[in-house]
Formats: C-alpha cells, structure tokens, sequence
C-alpha cells in the first residue's frame, strides 16, 4: 500500500502479526543466558516495544533488510530491559566459583575432564543439588568484571580503558584469548560442546536443543552452565 506521494504505508498491524515470531525467537534465544527468575514473557513484551520501535524508524527497502534491522532493535529492547538487573546473586556466583575450582581441581589430579558425580562428590552435594544448581545459574557468564581485578592494584579493565593501545574488547579477543577458549572449547565432554555448537552457532534456543538431543529444557539448560563452568576454569589458568 502507498501514500499519495509515492511512499509506501506502513500496516503496522500486519507487521506485528508477521514479525512476533521474530520476537519470541530472540527471547527464547536469549533465555539460556538469563538466570531461572527471568520470565520468558517479560523478555517478548520487552521485545515486542522493540519491534514496534522498529517499524516506526525503519526508513529502507521492506523484507530482509527490515527483518535485520527489526532484529537488533528488539534484542537492544530486552539488553535495556535486563540492562539493571542482577542476572547472578552474590551466593550463585559462590556456588559456581565452588564449582569451577573444583573443575580445575579433578582435571589437574585425574588428567581428564569430571563427570557431573565426581564434581557432585568432590562438593560434597547429591547429583540432585549439584544439577539444581546449574540450573539456578544459568545466567552464568562467561566473563565477569572482577575476574580481572586484584585487591592490590586498579581493575585490568579500567586501566585498558585509559590506555591509548585499545579497548578492554580488542584486549579480551586478542590471538591468545581466543586460541585458548578455542582450544577448551574443543575439549569439552562431547555434549557440552554439541550444546554449545547448537546455541551459539546455529542459534538454536534450549527447546530446539532438547529435541535434537532428546533431553529436557532443563537439562540443556545444565549442560550449557556446566560448559561454562569448564570454559572459566580454563580461562582463568592463562
């Protein structure tokens, strides 16, 4: 449909019906990332001020280019919604510490990567608690601020961002960085790397994961916290 001047009009409403599966795709996407009191529905109304953010200031050709274009806007919408909140409490980010040390602890001593049991073990919890608990943090990152900073001296961050050489982001993917989060990556248990593959290569959310693998969301949801625990031990040793 065009306007009398030769431009197209925008049915806002037929772009809404057409584009909330884009919106609930990001969400659920980005669910994996996000710790269990994140509730999917607030992320797509989040998602949903964004798409309607972009069919107001979209101003190019339709189709994908406005698929794109509306696909940024709606995740920046629900990065802003988040933008706030503690993904992570102070006795989570304890507990996945915990778990890390004891990652690096049974690979130094048994030259492997643990199961989920010994790690269970080696922290005195049931299997039970131990999997309730990376389910509880699957917000974990894989990342965090103060893993670059000592008591003694200022924030590694703060000081890349008053140099003159480049930001804290060239710093954090330089060869080094990624050659080993490469390389640990390569050596995770066989499907925690498959989970990872799937989420963030194919982007696939944790329901598609389930159904490939044949396991719960939950389950998924584990693995990938799990994933990250391994990637961090290993991080934090170079």
């Amino acid at each position: 449909m065009y306007t009398a001047s030769g431009t197209r009009k925008i049915d806002t409403e037929q772009f809404i019906i057409e584009y909330t599966p884009l919106v609930k795709r990001i969400a659920y996407h980005m669910m994996v990332r996000l710790p269990a009191s994140v509730q999917v529905d607030d992320l797509i109304q989040a998602g949903m001020i964004g798409l309607l953010d972009a069919i107001t200031r979209y101003e190019g050709s339709y189709g994908r280019q406005f698929e794109s274009y509306a696909a940024q806007r709606i995740r920046g919408s629900i990065l802003d919604e988040l933008r706030d909140a503690d993904w992570l409490s102070r006795g989570l980010r304890k507990k996945m510490r915990q778990i890390e040390a004891a990652v690096n602890l049974l690979e130094q001593r048994n030259g492997r990567a643990p199961s989920e049991q010994e790690l269970a073990d080696e922290l005195k919890m049931s299997l039970d608690e131990y999997q309730s608990t990376l389910q509880s943090a699957r917000g974990a990152q894989l990342i965090y601020y103060e893993d670059f900073q000592q008591d003694d001296e200022e924030p590694f961050l703060d000081r890349l961002v008053s140099s003159t050489e480049g930001d804290p982001l060239n710093a954090l993917l330089d060869d080094d960085f990624r050659a080993t989060l490469i390389a640990a990556i390569d050596h995770l248990p066989p499907r925690e790397k498959q989970v990872m593959g799937m989420h963030y290569e194919q982007e696939m959310n944790l329901h598609e994961i389930g159904e490939v693998l044949g396991v719960s969301e939950s389950r998924v949801c584990q693995l990938h916290t799990q994933a990250i625990a391994r990637l961090r031990s290993k991080l934090r040793n170079t």
